[in-house]
C-alpha cells in the first residue's frame, strides 16, 4: 500500500478524518468546482460522506485520492479511482486544487506523480482523465502528464460532455 508520494515541492498523502475540513473547503468553492458543478458540496456532512467514500476506496484497493500538501499546507487533492468506463475497468485520474494555488504548476506536478505511480503499480488498468471541454487548464495538465486525447471515447458525464485523455488504452497509445 502506497500511502504517500513525494515530489520536489509536494507531499501527497492518504486522507484522514481531519481532512474533512479541507475536503469541504475545496469542494464548497464554486470556482474550484466551476467545470464540475455536480461536485460542489453544500455542507460539511457531504464532505464527511465524500471522505468516507474515498476511505472505502483506499481500504478496498490500497490506493485512491491523496491530499496534496505544499509547505505542509493542504492545497487540494489528486489521485486515481477504479471505475468502469466503456465496459473496461480503468483508473480515473482526478485533480482538484484550491484556486488560490492555481497557475503554479501544482496540478501538473501532483498529477505527474500519481500517473507515474499508476504506471508502476497499476499498469494493468488504463489511466483516463475526463475533462470538461472548456477546462483549458485541465486539458493542459492531462497532456503534460503524458495522456493522449481520445476523441472516440468522449462521453457524457454528470455535468455534460467529457473529453477523454488516456494512457495504456489499447489501440490509442
Amino acid at each position: 500500500m502506497t500511502e504517500a508520494l513525494r515530489t520536489r515541492r509536494l507531499v501527497l498523502r492518504r486522507p484522514v478524518p481531519a481532512d474533512v475540513d479541507t475536503i469541504y473547503r475545496v469542494h464548497h468553492d464554486p470556482e474550484a468546482c466551476a467545470h464540475n458543478p455536480a461536485d460542489l458540496l453544500a455542507d460539511r456532512g457531504e464532505a464527511e460522506a465524500l471522505y468516507q467514500r474515498w476511505d472505502e476506496h483506499w481500504e478496498r484497493h490500497g490506493f485512491g485520492y491523496w491530499v496534496v500538501h505544499r509547505d505542509d499546507e493542504p492545497v487540494g487533492f489528486c489521485g486515481v479511482k477504479v471505475v468502469v468506463f466503456h465496459g473496461r475497468e480503468v483508473l480515473n485520474l482526478f485533480y482538484r486544487l484550491d484556486p488560490a494555488v492555481w497557475g503554479d504548476g501544482i496540478a501538473t506536478e501532483a498529477a505527474a506523480a500519481v500517473a507515474g505511480w499508476a504506471a508502476v503499480h497499476q499498469n494493468q488498468r488504463p489511466l483516463i482523465a475526463r475533462v470538461r471541454p472548456a477546462n483549458v487548464a485541465s486539458h493542459a495538465v492531462a497532456r503534460r502528464v503524458g495522456l493522449h486525447r481520445a476523441e472516440r471515447l468522449d462521453a457524457e458525464g454528470e455535468d455534460g460532455l467529457d473529453n477523454l485523455y488516456v494512457s495504456r488504452w489499447p489501440g490509442i497509445d
